[in-house]
C-alpha cells in the first residue's frame, strides 16, 4: 500500500465543478498547519450516497463536506447531528468523532463567526434578504447567537413561510416575513442587512438587489454572501454610505476554518485561506 494512500483524507461529496475554490482554500490551510493531508472533490450521485458514506467510514476519512443534492439525504447515513444541523435538518460538514460520523452545518456558523469579529448580533435587529438554504442557515445561527428580531424578505412567500416556521417553532427570536414584490425600503433601526440570495454572483455581476438604497443608514452593518465578485453592488453602495461591511469571501473562509478545526482539531490562519481564494478568483 502506498504512503499516499495513508494520508488523512477529507473530501467534498457533490456535483462536479470545473474548479473547486474550497479545495484550494482548505489545502492551503493544511499546508499552513504543516499537515500532510489532502482534500479531494468526488462526484457522488444520489443513488451512490450510501456507498460513498460507507466507503468514507471504511477508509478512515477524517470527514467530508456535502453539497447539493446531499445535504438532507446524508442524514440517514450518519450517527448523529450537531445543534445547528439538527435544527435545520441539513448537513454540509461531516466529522469523524471516535468511531462515529457526526453531521454539522457550517453554512451559517462561518458567517456569524465572521460577523462577531466586527459586531455582536446579540439583541440586534436583522433584515435578511432571501429564504433559501444560505438564508435559513444564517437565520438559525443568528437566532442561536441571540438576535432579537429577524425580518425575512423573500420573493416566494412559501419558502419564506417555511423558514419563518422553523425559527418560530425551534428558536427564541421574533420574526417577520415581507413579500419582496417591490423595491424594499430598509426599516429604521436595522442593525444588520444581509443579502443571502445569489443576486450578483458571477457571471451576473451586473445584477442589483431591488432595494431603496437611499433608506440604508450608515449605522447598519451590511453583508453579502456572494463571494465572486467579493465587491458586489450592495457592498460598494454600503461602503459609499459609510456602512461597515463584510463580503462573501469572509463567509467562505469562516466555513473553511470551522471545517478544518472540526477535522484536524486545530484552527488555520484565515488570512492564508482568503489569500488562496483571492488567487483563484483573480485568475
Amino acid at each position: 500500500m502506498s504512503q499516499n494512500f495513508l494520508k488523512p483524507i477529507t473530501a467534498c461529496f457533490g456535483q462536479p465543478v470545473a474548479e473547486n475554490p474550497t479545495q484550494v482554500m482548505i489545502e492551503a490551510a493544511y499546508q499552513q498547519l504543516g499537515l500532510d493531508w489532502r482534500y479531494i472533490t468526488l462526484e457522488v450521485s444520489p443513488d451512490d450516497l450510501a456507498a460513498a458514506v460507507a466507503g468514507a467510514r471504511a477508509m478512515g476519512f477524517r470527514g467530508f463536506n456535502c453539497t447539493i443534492p446531499h445535504k438532507v439525504a446524508v442524514i440517514e447515513h450518519l450517527d448523529g447531528l450537531g445543534e445547528s444541523a439538527a435544527v435545520m435538518q441539513a448537513v454540509n460538514c461531516v466529522v469523524r468523532r471516535g468511531d462515529q460520523l457526526i453531521g454539522e452545518n457550517t453554512d451559517g456558523k462561518g458567517f456569524v463567526e465572521g460577523v462577531k469579529k466586527l459586531r455582536d448580533p446579540k439583541g440586534k435587529n436583522v433584515v435578511l434578504l432571501g429564504a433559501g438554504g444560505a438564508a435559513r442557515a444564517i437565520a438559525v445561527e443568528l437566532a442561536l447567537s441571540g438576535a432579537a428580531k429577524i425580518i425575512l424578505v423573500n420573493r416566494t412567500p412559501q419558502r419564506g413561510l417555511e423558514t419563518k416556521a422553523l425559527l418560530d417553532d425551534q428558536l427564541d427570536v421574533a420574526t417577520e416575513l415581507i413579500t419582496w414584490d417591490k423595491p424594499y425600503a430598509i426599516p429604521e433601526g436595522t442593525d444588520f442587512l444581509i443579502n443571502a440570495t445569489s443576486i450578483g454572483l458571477y457571471p451576473d455581476v451586473g445584477a442589483q438587489l431591488d432595494l431603496q438604497y437611499d433608506t440604508l443608514q450608515a449605522e447598519t452593518f451590511v453583508s453579502d454572501v456572494v463571494f465572486n465578485p467579493p465587491a458586489t453592488h450592495l457592498i460598494r453602495e454600503a461602503k459609499r454610505r459609510g456602512c461597515e461591511t463584510l463580503d462573501g469571501l469572509e463567509m467562505l473562509v469562516g466555513q473553511g476554518v470551522i471545517g478544518v478545526d472540526y477535522w484536524a482539531g486545530t484552527s488555520p490562519e484565515p488570512k492564508v485561506m482568503r489569500e488562496a481564494l483571492e488567487q483563484v478568483f483573480a485568475s
